[in-house]
């Protein structure tokens, strides 16, 4: 055990001799990896923040579709609906996209009749009446108000109309309530100009997981005009859409992984000739080979668990701390029309352990492999050459 400490001690004054050199191998390694690592912090915690505003939604949206576009549904449809075998509650819902040309954000108007119990308040109250609104945690920020102050919003008729901040919201996930502006219902069809007798669509819920595609299918027969959508088909779509983006943003930054693979290639092939002779004089005075292999070892895991572990942690900071200034844009895709929210921490260990796994393996390897071949041959040809 004394023995491999002093191996280790050894390895470590020995970076520290070369440590222009290794400080420009880490600096690279450490940069590969803070990219690669950035991509999978932020996808994996988008596809978490979408699985949470998920567990929230109905298990299946029925919109109404008109020339191939969404159109309101006729309430009376909810009704057909609540009727088939297997469903329980049927809620029509109104609500509707809000563009603030001040601040060049969208928001999300909702209304509401009670008040729900799938969004919990950090503080307040529901909109009582038609002079009250709750607001999401981005559009408080946005426009710097909070309980007790006043938001002036233009309806559909262009009048400003003033409303009174009566709580804000908390949730799990920002993504569920974060650019959210609730309404009494009767509100926001005059602010719409929502006619009576429809809706946006109908939230519908069945008690049955297995019969949501069975269901989808008899809503479509019944009422042909409509689309319904199934909670999982939504959460399928939001995965595929992550994961096609990251893979964009990976191949993007291929240059970073070739030139990594070039550090290493450059690293296998050849030894330094000060390198090449620490090795002759080591095996003279009786080190074996194997006590070189463990030094080189050493050497190979300082550096590469070094640069693996700095851009881990520079990659958890620029994404969750910083909020992935550099990759949000391409990842989220509307991130410049809503209100900015911060990400939850989602790191998939198993992701981590294989971009470890990927990086620090080759590298050991790529270090032990040329010393081998100096410390296998005869001390003296080594020294003398």
């Amino acid at each position: 055990m004394a023995r491999r400490l002093n191996i280790l001690e050894h390895a470590l004054s020995s970076l520290l001799r070369r440590k222009q050199k290794n400080l420009a191998i880490i600096v690279v390694y450490t940069l590969t990896v803070a990219t690669i690592a950035s991509v999978l912090f932020l996808t994996q915690s988008l596809r978490s923040e979408a699985v949470n505003v998920l567990a929230a939604a109905p298990d299946i949206v029925v919109q109404r579709l008109a020339a191939g576009r969404h159109d309101l549904i006729p309430i009376a449809d909810a009704e057909q609906i609540r009727r088939m075998p297997g469903v329980g509650k049927v809620e029509p819902r109104v609500w509707g996209y809000y563009y603030d040309s001040l601040k060049k954000v969208n928001f999300t108007l909702m209304g509401v009749k009670d008040s729900p119990t799938n969004l919990p308040l950090l503080q307040g109250t529901f909109p009582a009446n038609n002079e009250q609104c709750t607001l999401g945690k981005g559009i408080a920020e946005a426009y710097g108000v909070t309980i007790g102050d006043s938001l002036v919003l233009v309806d559909s008729s262009n009048s400003s109309k003033l409303y009174q901040v009566s709580g804000l919201f908390i949730a799990d996930s920002e993504l569920l309530t974060n650019d959210l502006i609730l309404l009494q219902e009767a509100e926001l069809r005059r602010f719409f100009k929502l006619p009576d007798g429809r809706a946006t669509d109908l939230a519908v819920e069945v008690y049955n997981q297995r019969e949501v595609a069975t269901l989808a299918k008899k809503i479509k027969l019944a009422l042909p005009d409509s689309r319904p959508i199934g909670k999982t088909e939504i959460l399928h779509t939001y995965d595929t859409v992550f994961n096609w983006r990251s893979g964009i943003m990976l191949t993007l930054f291929a240059s970073a992984l070739i030139a990594f693979c070039i550090l290493a290639w450059d690293k296998a092939t050849g030894i330094s000739a000060d390198e090449k002779r620490e090795i002759g004089i080591l095996k003279a005075i009786g080190w074996d080979t194997n006590d070189v292999l463990l030094l080189k070892f050493w050497e190979g895991l300082a550096i590469s668990l070094t640069a693996f572990l700095l851009g881990a942690i520079i990659a958890y900071l620029h994404v969750f701390f910083y909020g992935a200034g550099l990759l949000a844009p391409v990842l989220q895709g509307w991130s410049v029309l809503f209100p900015q929210f911060n990400l939850t921490p989602a790191i998939d260990l198993y992701q981590l352990f294989v971009l470890a796994l990927l990086t620090i393996v080759p590298y050991i390897a790529c270090t032990i492999v040329p010393a081998w071949k100096t410390a296998v041959t005869d001390p003296d040809s080594v020294m003398r050459s």
